[in-house]
């Protein structure tokens, strides 16, 4: 049993002035590992006060030192990798394919941050005018909790890198998570105060954070009703604000794709993360004409997808992070049928044998038509709808009727024509038969999905303010 008392603050570890505990369940065996500490509102101000009072010291630091810390950061995430990837496994199951793939990205944020390091990225020359890229101020990063050392990594490398300060707020689902990772951040040797992270609710320490005049920024990843909640409590001292939130992603199967490489696509980003990731791709649009085959290949592929322990080699599915979510994932499954869909894999309950923890069975429902709740919420679970178009007008349609507009796929045979089908879907980020990523691209969301853009050069801009000085 662990037990989380204490915050990082000032470059120190504090005990909290909040005395509340949350506890911490593993979700593959429903057990009670430990005890995270819920802080205040007080203990977000000092975070906020200590990451104020380093700004000007590490802002004025030079691009050669800044750089050196970001390489002291990600060598120490090497160093902690199996630390870092072993508490995702425990504390909210992630599979370990994936957990260690995460720790590696995190680490990899941090070096793609120090290459961004070079004079031209700060200073430009217009005629008269010299236009300088200056530090946004305190950044409070607000991140969630499927691959907290993966988003942490992400918002504080660039905003680190910008000369920004930072107060971490992770949720409070990712104790041993985020706890391991600032632990190897200390080690990294940073400017006390450059970095914080305080534990807690986001309802006490999220709206401190966002309400807080010495908040400039405001980066957060997690649902749409929270961004809205964010935006406006951020609007009343004009904070900068990035919102990466919800997602109900479309994977478009055009009428020429191989199904034998369309369905496996189509099952891998819809189940990637046991579904609980807002790229999910949850929406499978297939082509009405060939809609048997694609029912007939999408229950033979499901049946491949693993539900089990996340330490073993071969799961692909893990369990949900808790047994109320688990509960939630159920309950969209009613939902589904008694709006008029049937189940044609998986469905209700716990698979064969997994009873103990918040295990779900991956669920295709077929018959789904778009306006229903299954097409149309985020469910961030292992549920995946069917819906058939008539042709790729329709499709782009389907996809687009949708207050989410974040990640999109196609599957064609040609290349052409996906790209053409995906610069008409409204999303941040359309994928023709490819899932990985290049983060040097930016990343963020349409519509309801969100505001502003992450990774690479696009994400440090996020944490730099434009100044113009004019002289001869």
């Amino acid at each position: 049993m662990r037990t989380i008392t204490r915050h990082y603050i000032g470059g120190r570890f504090v005990e909290s002035h909040g005395q509340g505990f949350r506890d911490i369940v593993n979700p593959t065996t429903g057990e009670t590992i430990g005890m995270g500490i819920q802080g205040d509102a007080e203990d977000a101000r000092a975070a906020v006060a200590a990451a104020k009072a380093a700004l000007p010291g590490w802002s004025a630091t030079s691009l050669q030192e800044r750089g050196r810390y970001l390489q002291n950061i990600a060598d120490s995430l090497d160093r902690h990798r199996d630390e870092l990837a072993e508490v995702m496994t425990e504390e909210y199951g992630a599979i370990s394919a994936f957990s260690g793939f995460t720790i590696d990205q995190a680490r990899d944020f941090f070096l793609q941050a120090k290459a961004l390091l070079v004079p031209e990225t700060f200073e430009e020359r217009l005629g008269d005018a010299v236009v300088r890229k200056v530090p946004v101020g305190v950044a409070a990063l607000i991140t969630p909790w499927n691959g907290s050392a993966w988003f942490l990594a992400m918002k504080a490398a660039v905003a680190l890198a910008s000369g920004s300060t930072v107060v971490m707020k992770p949720s409070d689902r990712s104790y041993l998570q985020s706890d391991a990772f600032i632990r190897a951040l200390d080690e990294a040797g940073l400017p006390a105060g450059a970095i914080n992270l305080v534990f807690g609710p986001g309802s006490v320490i999220g709206d401190e954070l966002t309400g807080n005049p010495d908040v400039d920024k405001i980066s957060f990843t997690g649902s749409t009703a929270v961004g809205k909640r964010i935006a406006a409590n951020a609007a009343q001292t004009m904070k900068r604000v990035t919102l990466e939130l919800g997602g109900k992603g479309p994977t478009v199967i055009l009428d020429d794709a191989d199904l034998a490489e369309a369905v496996p696509f189509a099952l891998t980003v819809g189940l990637f993360n046991s579904g609980q990731a807002c790229i999910s791709g949850s929406r499978i649009l297939a082509p009405r004409h060939r809609l048997d085959e694609v029912r007939a290949a999408l229950k033979s592929g499901i049946e491949q997808f693993k539900v089990g322990d996340p330490r073993s080699a071969d799961t692909m599915v893990g369990p949900m992070v808790t047994s109320e979510h688990y509960e939630s994932v159920q309950s969209y499954i009613r939902k589904g049928v008694a709006e008029g869909a049937s189940v044609l894999a998986g469905g209700e309950g716990h698979p064969d044998g997994l009873a103990a923890g918040s295990f779900a069975k991956p669920t295709i429902l077929d018959d789904v038509t778009n306006d229903m709740a299954v097409a149309q919420e985020e469910i961030f679970g292992p549920v995946l709808s069917l819906i058939a178009y008539d042709d790729d007008d329709d499709a782009v349609r389907i996809a687009n009727d949708s207050r989410y507009g974040l990640t999109a796929y196609v599957a064609t045979r040609d290349e052409e024509r996906g790209r053409a089908v995906a610069d008409r879907i409204q999303a941040g980020r359309t994928m023709v038969n490819q899932f990985f990523d290049d983060k040097e691209a930016p990343f963020g969301g349409m519509k309801e999905s969100g505001v502003g853009r992450e990774f690479g050069k696009f994400g440090l801009e996020a944490y730099l303010e434009t100044k113009t000085v004019y002289s001869r």
